[in-house]
């Protein structure tokens, strides 16, 4: 029976909010950034303090990491016959592809090497965008057939030589998590040198203490918000618009079942998961998007919508 997504006809998103906690004790490792450090801040309600534990760019990557297979380098088993841009080198061997690139169809390894087929191609389909407004839609058909998961997670085609660097989608599926009534958690260690504990540590040699913080907190939440109005105005139709749904929903329910571990003093487990809008939209198993998921892949490629060739292969070479 296929899943029932009636009550999201009229709806604008989809809202959900998963509750975490680590998987032994009390302890995680929030996201870190250059010169910052935590992401701390006060809590809007007045409870204390949130911590950051990963950032929307992050989650876009998790998201993504938890479709491809990394040992038949492929998408995971349901996913397979969707589009990407496969990248190898001089010696034919895999480097990178669309999916895993932190961003996808903009990846230098597919834009700056000598092999320009790709560059070519979305100058030959996009041209007419040199001049006057982007036509989303026609951009939404062109990453459709090159790169689909970026319909999801959004692009920026940064290059003067496409449409004068305009050509970008925001991301529709996004996500972050959050810790709240968030308490730091200071502790340290050493680094042993049973040899010479006086050696110069500068080569790393003697012992050398080192503080280390971790933090506690009440409630752990992973946020995740679709855009179905952005996914509407593709205008792909509905065949499409439903695996964009399907293939956000299978992403969120693989991320919580195989994803949570984003640092070594960070690995979590689901508490539960809650739609909060639309609160008429139940969401379906992972078992049930699975079984739904190759169909419409097939369907959709036997009408033409993903292009020639469902791999686009290009070699890198500086």
């Amino acid at each position: 029976m296929s899943i029932d997504l009636n009550p999201l006809a009229h709806e604008p998103r989809i809202l959900l909010e998963a509750q975490l906690r680590p998987v032994q004790g009390t302890r995680f490792q929030p996201t870190g950034f250059p010169n910052l450090g935590h992401a701390v801040y006060d809590s809007p309600n007045g409870t204390g303090q949130t911590v950051l534990v990963e950032s929307a760019q992050s989650m876009a990557n998790r998201l993504e990491s938890v479709c491809w297979d990394e040992v038949r380098n492929d998408w995971v088993e349901p996913l397979r016959g969707l589009p990407m841009v496969q990248v190898q080198d001089k010696n034919k061997k895999h480097l990178t592809n669309s999916l895993i690139e932190a961003h996808r169809l903009n990846s230098p390894y597919i834009l700056e090497g000598k092999d320009k087929t790709v560059l070519n191609i979305l100058k030959d389909r996009l041209a007419s965008f040199e001049q006057g407004r982007v036509d989303l839609r026609e951009l939404a058909k062109v990453l459709l057939e090159f790169d689909t998961n970026a319909l999801l997670h959004g692009v920026f085609l940064a290059k003067k030589a496409l449409a004068g660097g305009r050509l970008r989608l925001p991301r529709s599926l996004s996500a972050f998590v959050e810790a709240d009534g968030a308490r730091r958690a200071v502790s340290g260690g050493v680094k042993n040198d049973s040899v010479d504990p006086k050696g110069d540590t500068n080569k790393g040699f003697g012992n050398v203490p080192f503080p280390r913080d971790e933090w506690t907190a009440e409630r752990i939440t992973a946020y995740f918000n679709l855009d179905l109005r952005q996914i509407r105005a593709y205008g792909l139709g509905d065949d499409v618009g439903r695996l964009l749904i399907l293939l956000a929903l299978f992403k969120i329910r693989r991320f919580l079942a195989e994803g949570l571990r984003f640092r070594t003093a960070c690995d979590l487990d689901v508490v539960d998961l809650q739609v909060t809008r639309p609160s008429k939209f139940a969401m379906p198993t992972i078992a049930a998007i699975e079984a739904e998921i190759p169909n419409l892949i097939d369907r959709i490629g036997a009408l033409g919508e993903f292009g020639d060739t469902r791999v686009l292969t290009v070699t890198y070479e500086k």
